[in-house]
């Protein structure tokens, strides 16, 4: 590794009614909190924590209506907003010895060149609320997801508080939580989310997981790549295929281009042959499986160095675009259940496929792709370790699952019926890409 890598910062917004529940200071909470937010420091995690009002806002906003009746919607507001800061002050407290020494009130002062893991902030203005000031600080600061920590696991159809038959949603985008949350914001307003804020975060093509923040155990597993409870808030309904045409035409704005420049040709040949020269002299399979296999480049080379091989694709459009020499190679298939069966190909590779995978079905493919192995497993994953990506690269919006190098080593050891091995294989640096090869018992 040439550098240190620095890890985008995580931006969490911790709802008042987490801190502050029904007028006392939830301690328990907050010493949970502290644990969580320590232990994770340690493993180089950087955080902004974004404290809310919560109930007691709306009991001091309710006590000035009482009071004199008509109270503009800016002076609620700044209720609101001094007592988002009286939170945020109580967490720079907690965290005095590694959080930075200034809490954000003014989002347009970003900070510059900070040493400190822990940043607190808390409102900022009339009109927004501590969910768009999270916002801005996803889009000044490189996060591209918000953990939304509440006293709910879920957003709803609509309000379970009023209508028995109200479903959990798990998964939406923000098209969809806009009917949900409006377009307009109101002070005390008790939505999921901010419409305001919903409108900047789609604008932004952010993600937002809102869950309860009492469950740490829970918490964990978000930050551990495992299957958590809770609604992730998308910009777009991720289709696994890479080669979507409506996915990259009309929602990122990225365009797939069949008619390439010699460059682009050029270099996606020198990767190709890269790989299958690598499997060749290397493992040296008599058959394999490309999962994920696109246009079906890498079987062509595979098949070139004399090597039996086929490929599995999600989309039609990819398997459409291939060349015929390899289309009857093709297959039309899903990772989380390959059509073939147990212990058919000597070796059973992926490249940038799994980090496309939606966590709660990566254990699924992963278990996939060794069922139908004799022998060996190798997975090419994008993860936060390749720098290269995201300094040469723009944000591609169908990863889904982006994690540390260990996370994914986590998952391949939980397995039992393979073991990882660290060598056997020629591996760039992590800066550049991580390649697990997993051998069966």
């Amino acid at each position: 590794m040439f550098f240190k890598i620095r890890k985008p910062p995580i931006i969490i917004s911790v709802g008042g009614s987490l801190i502050v529940p029904n007028g006392g200071i939830d301690t328990n909470f907050l010493t949970k909190l502290n644990y969580f937010i320590r232990n994770y420091i340690q493993k180089d995690f950087r955080f902004f924590l974004v404290a809310g009002g919560g109930k007691i806002a709306r009991i001091y906003r309710d006590a000035a209506k009482k009071v004199i009746g008509e109270v503009s919607n800016e002076d609620l507001d700044w209720l609101a907003i001094h007592l988002t800061r009286v939170n945020g002050h109580l967490l720079r407290t907690i965290f005095q010895d590694i959080a930075h020494p200034r809490i954000i009130e003014n989002y347009q002062k970003k900070l510059k060149n900070w040493r400190e893991p822990v940043v607190i902030g808390a409102g900022w203005k009339p009109g927004w609320s501590t969910d768009y000031d999270a916002v801005i600080l996803a889009k000044d600061y490189g996060a591209t997801t918000i953990i939304n920590l509440s006293n709910i696991y879920y957003v709803y159809d609509k309000d379970p508080k009023k209508f028995k038959d109200a479903k959990p949603i798990k998964k939406i985008t923000w098209e969809e939580l806009e009917v949900i949350v409006g377009k307009k914001w109101t002070p005390g307003l008790s939505v999921p989310f901010d419409p305001i804020a919903t409108q900047l975060a789609k604008k932004l093509n952010l993600t937002v997981i809102i869950t309860n923040g009492k469950d740490f155990s829970n918490l964990q597993n978000i930050f551990e790549g495992k299957k958590f409870k809770g609604t992730v808030v998308t910009p777009f309904k991720i289709n696994s295929s890479y080669y979507d045409r409506e996915y990259y035409l009309k929602k990122t704005g990225l365009k797939f281009v069949i008619k390439q420049g010699i460059v682009d040709k050029l270099i996606k040949k020198i990767t190709y042959w890269y790989r299958a020269l690598i499997i060749k002299f290397y493992l040296n399979p008599k058959t394999v499986l490309d999962v994920g296999c696109g246009t079906g480049d890498l079987v062509r080379v595979l098949r070139k160095l004399g090597i039996e091989a086929y490929g599995l694709e999600i989309s039609k459009d990819a398997i459409s675009l291939s060349n015929n020499d390899v289309k009857p190679y093709l297959k039309l298939g899903d990772i989380t259940n390959i059509p073939y069966p147990n212990n058919h190909f000597d070796l059973v590779v992926s490249f940038d496929v799994l980090e496309r995978i939606e966590r709660e079905k990566i254990e699924k493919a992963v278990k996939e792709t060794i069922r139908v192995s004799k022998k060996y497993i190798l997975h090419k994953i994008y993860t936060i370790e390749n720098l290269w990506i995201s300094l040469t690269h723009r944000l591609d919006f169908s990863i889904s699952s982006l994690f540390e190098k260990r996370i994914w080593q986590n998952i391949f050891n939980s397995i039992s019926n393979v073991k990882v091995l660290k060598k056997s294989i020629f591996r760039l640096p992590s800066f550049f890409e991580t390649i697990f090869l997993l051998e069966k018992k």
